[in-house]
């Protein structure tokens, strides 16, 4: 039944063609009736090729909507003027009317409304009732309009339905085309977040690694208690690098922490005291201090602030010379947290802090400008006038798209 539904829809003429036959065989039945009857008149010799056109206006209605519905009322017109009664063939008229309306275009299913409504009515005047007062005409002609009217009122209100349907379809597709956006959109954001994590977890420990390494071979032979010293600090950098790194590329695999039940948390505001450390045991000097009434932060503005202090003291190592010294300071506000650190080295090149970098340089201050811009704060890093290098950021603690 299915494959038979199925061809139907793939050969709409075929199903048209099938209704013109039955409608031709019924007028052809009228036409040979009316011959035979002695109590009819002979209907005329046009009745013959008005029929043709009539069901020619039903087999091809699909295929030329607009040329089929001009037939049937060059049809209906010819039989006004020739005086061709009603016959089975002019529902053909209706069912032009009803196709029309729903596919045609819009000024053949105006026209089609009009000439419907007219049909009844110029029928009554051209073949009138005898036997039937004026009231009577006027509800005859009523009674026969109502078909006219009800096909085109089918017909547009498939159109609107097909209309409507295709205006779902198309706002479907293209919130599935908004979806997709999103979606690259958040794991492009996803990727530059694993690759500030990366950048600032990579240079961080390396960096120490490497300022280690250099001491113990320079001390191997002389000092071997302070070349072990370095050998286990090189050590314990390694693997806090790598259990950073672990809890990083656990976020690429779904459900790792789930299954392994291994979880390195993010650091936060109080390790930034354990980094300063850190950063004093590889030889550079730091001047840490705290100032105001510490409390706990948001998630992402403690993350932010950890990640900033490290980014620059690593900075002071690789660009502010063998006897730079730094300091960092942390400022609780009412509104949001404060951090200033500075160096007295010798600064960083120009390109690499000026417009967040050049020729694939500056990761680490691209990287601040994105933790700082997500949590809605500011930043100013530059050189300081007196030599050095300076990086101050203001972090608040509410969103800046809050409404208190």
């Amino acid at each position: 039944m299915q494959r038979v539904y199925d061809f139907f829809r793939r050969h709409p003429t075929w199903v048209d063609g099938f209704w013109a036959v039955v409608l031709l065989g019924l007028a052809g039945v009228t036409y040979v009736r009316a011959l035979e009857s002695p109590l009819e008149k002979n209907p005329p010799v046009a009745y013959a090729p008005i029929a043709l056109a009539l069901c020619l206006a039903v087999a091809l209605r699909r295929r030329m909507p607009e040329k089929m519905l001009l037939v049937a009322a060059a049809a209906g017109m010819a039989q006004l003027v020739l005086d061709v009664e009603v016959m089975p063939a002019d529902f053909a008229m209706l069912v032009a009317i009803y196709t029309v309306a729903s596919d045609g275009e819009r000024w053949a299913s105006r026209f089609a409304l009009v000439g419907g409504l007219f049909a009844a009515p110029l029928s009554q005047l051209r073949w009138p009732e005898e036997s039937v007062s004026g009231a009577g005409h006027v509800l005859v002609t009523v009674f026969q309009t109502v078909p006219f009217v009800l096909a085109w009122v089918l017909g547009d209100s498939l159109r609107t339905r097909r209309a409507y349907l295709a205006q779902l379809e198309e706002r479907a597709a293209r919130l599935e085309k908004e979806r997709e956006a999103q979606a690259k959109v958040a794991v492009a954001a996803e990727r530059a977040r694993i690759a500030r994590e990366l950048h600032d977890v990579v240079a961080h420990n390396v960096s120490v690694m490497v300022v280690q390494a250099d001491g113990a071979a320079y001390v191997m032979d002389t000092a071997p208690d302070q070349a072990r010293k370095a050998l286990e600090t090189i050590s314990g950098t390694g693997r806090q690098a790598l259990a950073e790194m672990r809890r990083l590329l656990g976020v690429l695999r779904t459900g790792e922490h789930e299954e392994s039940g291994e979880y390195v948390p993010q650091p936060d505001v109080e390790q930034i005291e354990d980094l300063v450390e850190q950063v004093r045991t590889a030889g550079l000097p730091v001047d840490f201090k705290v100032e105001g009434t510490p409390r706990p932060l948001p998630s992402g503005v403690e993350l932010t602030a950890y990640r900033i202090v490290q980014e620059a003291l690593t900075n002071t190592r690789k660009h502010g010379g063998p006897n730079a010294g730094a300091s960092v300071r942390l400022v609780y506000f009412d509104d949001g947290l404060g951090l200033l650190v500075e160096d007295d080295g010798k600064g960083a090149p120009h390109e690499l802090f000026e417009e967040g970098g050049a020729d694939g340089k500056g990761h680490g201050l691209i990287g601040m400008r994105e933790r700082i811009g997500m949590v809605g704060g500011t930043l100013d890093a530059g050189p300081r006038p007196g030599g050095g290098f300076r990086i101050s950021a203001l972090l608040p603690l509410k969103p800046a798209n809050w409404h208190g």
